[in-house]
Order: structure tokens, then sequence, then C-alpha cells
């Protein structure tokens, strides 16, 4: 296929399987010639992902893609490409759905296509199919998806309230489907936790011309990255509330550490970047849904990086830096951003200041700072 007749790809994803599989029929009937193809994980326990292939009257074919390292994800990715440079190909497929299932994220899937498919395919979105009425409950749920039965590999350690945000926040556009048990505060809480993306009711016209608008994999990427994260605003909206909270000062590594179960539980969804005062070269992640939290270390802040190897840096990188450039600490800062219904600030912000270092602390200078007590070495340096 030629670079101007290259294979548009849209991706539908999200735990809320009906709602998706409205999405998905929505396009195949709206977009003449449109082929869906959805890998089913639950066969993988048994060494193989089963693939169908579908249009808007039915199924066309199906076939087994064998376990890849163990993980499903692997088989799907591997099975994937050939699939759709056989519809790119054929000449005849004008739009290649993705339905994704239930618990599969789509930045991979995403980016295998940029990497793989150039030349021939292109993603022209991501869709997060969304039932508004059951946004809260997905995401606070703290349940790992192995016990929801949703793991997509043995070793899947995920929660399902995190997955759902993760699909939920790297899409370009969110399909919403009608729910008369779904209030303001439902909505408001999808707006909030997603504010650039573009919404649509699943089915319409409007959402089949956001389907072919275009996607930046690149850009969605980036992003979401730690480090440079496309946060939320503050916002406040049906009992819904966007807490951002910046601060130059670093964190008390101990006071931080016996907070988390408080911080962790205060918002529906948190996330950001953020220092402590015993690893001030190092940018960590907060990452928080369900009332479980992930922190990880992610690199070094630019401002612990020689001159030299800013040439190295992605300029997205770089721009974010520079909007967080304080002159005494660099990048180094805290960025953290809580959304939820029903959220206290002032308690928040409250427990949050309550462990930045004291003025005495903070005089004390950075060599000071790595000699007090290394709090959060057992989530970042864990013994294996």
């Amino acid at each position: 296929m030629e670079d101007n007749r290259k294979l548009p790809v849209v991706i539908v994803c999200g735990l809320h399987s009906d709602a998706r599989r409205e999405v998905v029929e929505g396009l195949l009937r709206k977009v003449p010639h449109s082929i869906a193809l959805h890998h089913d994980l639950t066969t993988a326990d048994r060494g193989t992902v089963h693939r169908t292939v579908r249009d808007s009257s039915g199924e066309l074919s199906s076939g087994e893609a064998p376990l890849v390292n163990d993980c499903a994800c692997c088989a799907l990715r591997e099975d994937l490409i050939p699939e759709l440079h056989r519809l790119a190909a054929d000449g005849l497929t004008r739009l290649a759905v993705l339905d994704l299932w239930d618990s599969v994220e789509p930045t991979a899937t995403a980016e295998v296509i940029a990497a793989h498919g150039a030349g021939w395919a292109e993603v022209r979105s991501v869709i997060t199919a969304v039932d508004p009425a059951l946004v809260l409950p997905c995401l606070a749920n703290g349940d790992d998806l192995a016990d929801a039965g949703l793991a997509a590999a043995a070793t899947d350690r995920r929660t399902v309230g995190d997955t759902w945000a993760r699909q939920l926040e790297y899409a370009s556009v969110v399909a919403l489907v009608e729910s008369d048990e779904a209030d303001d505060e439902d909505r408001a809480l999808i707006g909030q936790l997603h504010p650039t993306a573009r919404q649509a009711t699943a089915g319409s016209d409007a959402l089949t011309e956001l389907a072919l608008s275009g996607f930046d994999v690149e850009a969605a990427g980036a992003a979401q990255h730690p480090a440079c994260a496309l946060l939320p605003q503050e916002a406040e909206e049906s009992g819904v509330s966007t807490l951002v909270w910046r601060r130059h000062r670093p964190f008390h590594p101990e006071r931080l550490y016996e907070a988390l179960e408080d911080l962790c539980c205060a918002a529906a969804r948190s996330r950001g970047r953020f220092w402590l005062a015993d690893r001030p070269d190092t940018l960590l992640s907060w990452d928080a849904a369900g009332g479980a939290l992930c922190v990880e270390n992610t690199g070094p802040w630019l401002a612990s990086l020689p001159d030299a190897a800013w040439d190295m840096v992605p300029p997205f990188r770089r721009a974010a830096a520079a909007l967080d450039w304080h002159p005494e600490h660099g990048d180094c800062c805290q960025h953290l951003v809580f959304v939820s219904p029903g959220l206290d600030r002032d308690g928040l912000t409250g427990v949050l200041d309550s462990c930045l270092l004291t003025d005495e602390e903070y005089a004390a200078g950075r060599e000071a700072w790595k000699s007090l007590p290394r709090a959060f070495d057992s989530l970042l340096d864990p013994v294996h």
C-alpha cells in the first residue's frame, strides 16, 4: 500500500466490555469496508490467544496464536502486525478497528504499529469506551486483575483501578454509551480525569469523524511519561475536584512514607512526579488508583545531568523541565494531581505540606538530606 494509501487503524480499548462492543459495532456500521480484529486472551492459560476477524455482517475468520514468552500480550503483538499487513495489502479494507481485550492497555499496541507498520499503516485514534455509571466503581477497584479473571499474563500484577485509569488517560477520544444510571458527577469525573480528550456518543457520526481525525503516537507517549506528563489542571464541577499541588521543596522521606495510606485513600485517582530529600537527583513517579500506589524511579532530574547530556534528552522533556525550572533546584519539584468526588482540598494540602522538609531541615543542605532515613528503600530498591 502506497504512503498516501496507508491503512487507517483505530484502537478501541476499555474494561467496560459492553461499551467497547457498542463502539466497535458502531464503527463497523458507519465505515464501509471496515474490519474489526479481536484477540481473546481468556485462552492464554491453555497456551494460545484466539483471534477473530469480522465486519458488520459477522465473523469472517478466526485462528489461534501461540503464547510468546508465556505472555498473551506479546502473542497479540506478534500476531497483529501480519494480520494488519494482510489487510493493508488486499487494498479492500478501508479501516481496521482493533478491539482490544478487556485489560489490554493501548499504549504498547499503538507503539508497535508505529514502529512496524510505518509506510503501510497508521494509528488514526485511540478510543476508550466508557459507561459513565461504571467510572467510579472501576477506578476505585483495588483488586488485582488476576482476582477478577482479567490478567493478561501469569506475572500480571496490575489492579483494576490503575489499568482502567491508564486506558482512559492515553486515549485521544472518549466514547460514552447511554446510561440511565449515570449522573453529572460521573460525567464530571470523566472530564477531569482526562480533560484534553474529545468526547462523543457511541455510534454517532461525531465519533466516526473523531475516530479518523489523527493520532500522534510519540506525543501521546510523552503526555503519559512521568517526567513530562500532561497532567490535569485545577477544576471543580458537580462535586468533583481536581487539586494540583506544586512545590519546590523536597519531601522528608520518613514523614511522606508514614502518610502514604492517607494520601492514597484521599482521592479516586492521583498521579504525578515528586522528589525525596534523601534521593535529590532522582525523579520519582506517583501513580495511584483504587487505594493502591505505585512509586517508581524514572531516572535523573535534568538538573542533575551534565550539560553535554542535554543533547540526548528529547525536546518534550526539555520543554517540561523549563516549565518547572527553579533558580536553585532546576526541574526538581513536586507536581501531584488528585482527582475525586468529595475531595478534601484543605486537608489533603495540609498533609502534603506537612511532609516537606521544615525550614531547619531544608537549611541543612543536600549532603545532610542524604543522611535522612531511607524510608522508601523497600518500595524503590526491593530485595529479590
